[in-house]
């Protein structure tokens, strides 16, 4: 007779011994199995079992330790710069500062100047010219820098409003469109950002070195501040081939701008060994100049276009009437009053190619 099997009288096998034990073999194991199972579930429900399991021998107190920023033989790892710790604080402590402090600060100053250039708008409204136009243009601006000076704006245009879509874009148009156009509008906003960033950084500083010479502080500048620009008194304020809330602004371009500039190289180009903190400190600077630059630009545009006649001509022609160049910048209109020229003849010098591409004389 086999030693595992016996026959009865009507050709059934019994269960042997062996049998017996595989039975009870396999019930043990499905239920540790299902023991197992029910351990991984509810550590997955429960956080902080899914920690003690994890890292057996961790408590609240070293974890606090941790997130504090406290290092040592346990949460020390082998990366560069700040990321020595299991958990980096100073990437908490720069969202909190992104979100608290440079977005409000960002909707603040941007808001604040277009509430206050339209009041100034309605109450005070345009500058216009007092006198009338005499006919007889003065040249002010070269080809060059007419098409360096646009090509600066609308680079600084598209960086401003991609910039802008970047920080609060998902507060406004993923609610509105959804998240399928906010998502390829936000990829759209950081290609245009990160690629046109540097060529803004290069034509700005192009641009300043040419103005330089223009944009030299000078004694009567101070004067022009305490007038406000000429709103305050009946006399026009001196001025020479830029006043002094041109060259203000030029002066807020040659240090915030070249400093967002400078943060925005660092940050488009993370491969010269900067860390985690350097990008996180490029960022929030970056992020507040570009704010208030772009506060500040909404004024400039607003003067050079709108807010004041014949402004704009002469970024876009080249040449400014007799009468806007006497109640604007008056002292560099007693330098080249002589060479100004009348419309017929500046029709002859374009007809004949000589569309008079030599700037007046300069006084800044």
């Amino acid at each position: 007779m086999n030693q595992l099997t016996a026959q009865a009288p009507g050709g059934v096998p019994h269960l042997t011994h062996w049998q017996g034990v595989w039975r009870w073999l396999l019930l043990a194991f499905a239920l540790v199995l299902s023991l197992g199972v029910a351990q991984v579930v509810h550590a997955q429900a429960d956080p902080d079992r899914e920690m003690s399991t994890g890292a057996p021998g961790i408590d609240a107190d070293q974890w606090r330790q941790v997130r504090s920023g406290e290092t040592g033989d346990n949460y020390r790892t082998s990366r560069y710069e700040s990321d020595y710790n299991l958990i980096n604080s100073s990437g908490e402590t720069w969202r909190q500062w992104r979100n608290r402090w440079v977005s409000p600060f960002g909707l603040i100053v941007i808001g604040g100047m277009i509430v206050i250039i339209t009041l100034f708008y309605l109450i005070v409204g345009r500058k216009e010219l007092e006198g009338e136009r005499t006919g007889r243009k003065l040249f002010r601006w070269p080809l060059f820098l007419r098409a360096l000076h646009w090509s600066v704006a609308s680079l600084f245009i598209v960086l401003a409003l991609t910039g802008l879509n970047l920080l609060f874009g998902k507060f406004v148009f993923r609610g509105l469109f959804g998240d399928a156009f906010w998502g390829g509008m936000i990829s759209a906003s950081k290609f245009l950002h990160n690629y046109l960033g540097p060529i803004f950084g290069v034509l700005l500083i192009v641009l300043l070195v040419c103005l330089i010479k223009d944009n030299i502080p000078k004694k009567h500048d101070l004067e022009w501040f305490k007038k406000g620009g000429g709103m305050v008194g009946k006399k026009h304020v001196d001025a020479g081939f830029a006043n002094g809330g041109e060259k203000a602004w030029y002066w807020i371009l040659a240090t915030v701008g070249v400093l967002v500039v400078a943060s925005g190289f660092v940050l488009d180009f993370p491969n010269f060994g900067q860390g985690r903190d350097t990008m996180q400190w490029a960022n929030i600077i970056h992020a507040v100049g570009a704010l208030g630059l772009t506060a500040v630009s909404i004024g400039h545009i607003y003067i050079g276009t709108l807010g004041t006649e014949g402004s704009l001509e002469g970024m876009t022609t080249g040449y400014v009437d007799e009468t806007w160049a006497k109640e604007h910048h008056n002292l560099w209109y007693e330098e080249v009053k002589d060479q100004s020229v009348s419309e017929q003849e500046l029709v002859d010098r374009r007809a004949s190619k000589g569309a008079g591409d030599s700037p007046a004389t300069r006084s800044s």
